[in-house]
């Protein structure tokens, strides 16, 4: 997600102001309900999937979470994340999108939003509204998700791994990351708010552990207990066990990953990095003490209805998939 050159950072945010007025120029936008009168029954038929599958594999509440967030992030909310490529040179084939999973559910919603309502219902819409609901479905808030968006046809392995923020960005990568698709330092830290709930593998932070500065150094920023306690689990080189990254509460969206980070616990560095800006610091730890008077449940409402917006195609743009795995 994070760019660190930048003739890349210019050529995105480029094309992202372009995206965003041709949108506007299009004379169309997103609003809630778009489906009204064409596939009235759209929110019922993919909640009633989402919780079933939820219901018995919780544990994938988290990747289909984050399938909205990556989507968003590489050309905009436009469904691209889900096509296939007979290269293996799409998007979902880039290293950070290799821990995505439940695209066959994506597929179970389409399936049965086709046999509902045939060509009404985008892939990028069924992605936000999958979203909501495995949110709702392991105890988190729900909010009014804006459809009416149109598919892509372009899904690129490089623009994943140029555009999707890596876990050891610091937070100025972080904040430029955001800002760059119009979302604020607040939207940042919110929506940073969704690893409460998910697994990593110990590769994507194994060397806070065993080498951060390249000499056989640790993170100083990280608890030593907490380094003590992943050593356990993480071997050096380790890249294939996993670890929760909000541990005994990794399957209850709630507002415990805020404490973690403020005792700095957080599993990554771009976790870590919210303690080094004054905004986001200020509201984490706002977040983690006071469990009961938080608004983060409203918060991260309003920053997935933002995140949704970015470079969406909307009116005669883009297509309506037939199957979200490939163009029509």
């Amino acid at each position: 997600m994070a760019i660190n050159n930048s003739n890349c950072l210019l050529i995105s945010l480029t094309f992202f102001l372009i995206a965003f007025g041709s949108n506007h120029a299009n004379g169309e936008v997103l609003k809630v309900g778009f489906y009204h009168k064409t596939c009235p029954h759209v929110e019922l038929i993919v909640k009633g999937i989402i919780d079933d599958v939820i219901s018995r594999v919780p544990s994938l509440a988290a990747p289909l979470l984050r399938m909205h967030y990556h989507d968003c992030f590489v050309r905009g909310c436009d469904g691209s994340v889900l096509l296939d490529s007979p290269t293996k040179q799409a998007e979902k084939d880039s290293i950070p999108n290799l821990s995505l999973r439940g695209y066959q559910i994506i597929d179970k919603v389409k399936t049965a939003l086709e046999k509902s309502c045939p060509g009404v219902v985008s892939c990028a819409d069924i992605v936000a509204l999958v979203a909501r609901d495995v949110t709702v479905a392991v105890k988190g808030p729900s909010w009014e998700v804006e459809t009416g968006r149109r598919d892509g046809s372009v899904s690129n392995i490089t623009e994943a791994l140029l555009n999707l923020i890596p876990p050891f960005a610091n937070i100025t990568s972080l904040k430029q990351g955001f800002l760059q698709r119009g979302l604020s330092v607040k939207d940042l830290v919110v929506l940073s708010g969704s690893h409460t709930i998910g697994i990593s593998h110990c590769s994507s932070f194994n060397n806070r552990l065993y080498n951060f500065t390249g000499k056989g150094d640790t993170d100083p920023s990280l608890d030593p207990n907490y380094i003590k306690n992943l050593k356990k689990k993480c071997l050096p080189n380790d890249q294939n066990t996993l670890v929760e990254m909000d541990p005994g509460s990794v399957r209850t969206f709630d507002t415990s990953y805020y404490k973690l980070v403020a005792k700095r616990r957080g599993l990554f560095t771009s976790d870590s990095a919210l303690l080094d800006d004054s905004e986001t610091k200020d509201y984490l730890k706002k977040q983690g003490i006071n469990p009961y008077g938080s608004t983060f449940f409203k918060d991260f409402g309003e920053s997935m209805v933002k995140m949704g917006r970015v470079q969406v195609l909307t009116g005669n743009q883009g297509e309506i998939r037939k199957v979200c795995s490939r163009v029509n």
